[in-house]
């Protein structure tokens, strides 16, 4: 097979292994004519992300947690038909793929420092809802003779 357009990189120096992933091809579904019947298009991707040695243990540990619902005994899989071509399939997947890794292997975010509501913000509150109030007291018809 040949080379897809250069290595995947997951992140910083990490790349997806060309060894370690699998392919399988069948025929997409949908309408199609002369060329349906005849070309295996769609594309399904899969990689063991439990055994593999590609990725930190830091990175497996948290994308195995983060990507759990997805995962099939530990192998995560990416389908792709949106083009006619295998070729174009191929590229796609590899790049979901890719990007799936990338975002479930992400550091946390840090987590939010809790701050003082300032004091102008809140006396600016109490103001609107006093005007407010003003407003909807002054609508009510107990004045009306």
């Amino acid at each position: 097979m040949g080379d897809m357009s250069g290595p995947h990189v997951i992140r910083g120096s990490v790349v997806l292994p060309e060894a370690e992933l699998t392919w399988r091809f069948s025929r997409s579904s949908g309408p199609g004519g002369q060329h349906v019947n005849t070309s295996d298009s769609q594309v399904e991707l899969r990689f063991d992300l439990a055994r593999t040695e590609a990725l930190p243990e830091v990175w497996k540990a948290r994308a195995l947690e983060r990507l759990a619902g997805r995962l099939v005994g530990g192998v995560l899989s990416v389908r792709a038909s949106e083009h006619r071509s295998q070729w174009r399939n191929r590229e796609t997947a590899l790049v979901r793929m890719a990007a799936l890794l990338a975002e479930a292997t992400a550091p946390p975010p840090r987590p939010r420092k809790a701050r003082k509501v300032p004091r102008g913000v809140n006396e600016r509150r109490l103001r609107d809802k006093k005007a407010r109030s003003d407003t909807k007291r002054g609508r009510s018809g107990r004045d009306w003779g």
